[in-house]
């Protein structure tokens, strides 16, 4: 059986230099963490804050942390002072809170915007018409604090790869038409985040540049 920093090795191996791996260690040990990070990996992604806080004290401080699931606005500001991307961003109070926390602690913080493109009611993110409408609010570009770096979004729970393929290139679409529309003069709008341990692949193909990967590089959960 393979260990965590041979599985983060494989991996590597099979994608591009280009795409950034964050290693989402949901749920998993700080000793776990620390084999990975071993192997020389620095970036590693959290979907909740409580936890996320409860581990980073107790990990090396040059670990590049992501925030990657749903985020209350209550809980920003417990983050905002040491993560180096928030990826969840799915509601125009979220972005406001995140920018005004952000200008408390001298900060422009990174962020992705999360579009629904699942068939799950159940996910998170913006509508296209709603992203598009908040954009072209006068207040978007009030928000001097947060810098937008491109889309992250999850395909649905399904073995059927055509409804994968097909949500992953309407993302990638999604996120032309932003650049092209919104975004042409920001040099900082580069990333779609969409690709997990059973879709990278596929994601990759369709123009992903991170993907978020747990199981394939911690092994199955307990």
């Amino acid at each position: 059986m393979a260990t965590i920093a041979e599985n983060i090795r494989t991996l590597k191996r099979q994608i591009p230099g280009s795409v950034k791996i964050i290693a989402v260690s949901k749920t998993r040990s700080v000793d776990d963490i620390l084999e990975v990070y071993n192997s020389g990996h620095r970036i590693f992604g959290e979907n909740r804050v409580r936890e996320l806080l409860g581990k980073k004290d107790k990990l090396p401080s040059d670990i590049e942390w992501h925030l990657v699931g749903h985020l209350q606005s209550n809980k920003v500001k417990y983050i905002v002072p040491f993560v180096n991307m928030i990826q969840s961003i799915d509601s125009h109070r979220l972005l406001s809170v995140v920018s005004r926390e952000a200008d408390r602690c001298g900060r422009v913080m990174p962020c992705l915007l999360q579009i629904h493109i699942a068939e799950e009611e159940t996910k998170f993110g913006f509508s296209m018409d709603e992203l598009k409408e908040i954009i072209n609010n006068r207040g978007f570009n009030d928000l001097k604090n947060i810098r937008i770096c491109g889309v992250m979004g999850m395909a649905t729970f399904t073995d059927n790869q055509e409804t994968i393929r097909r949500e992953f290139k309407l993302l990638a679409d999604y996120f032309r038409e932003l650049k092209h529309n919104y975004f042409a003069d920001s040099k900082d709008f580069n990333d779609i985040s969409m690709g997990m341990s059973g879709d990278f692949k596929i994601a990759i193909e369709e123009g992903s540049t991170i993907i978020r990967i747990g199981t394939l590089i911690f092994g199955e959960r307990k």
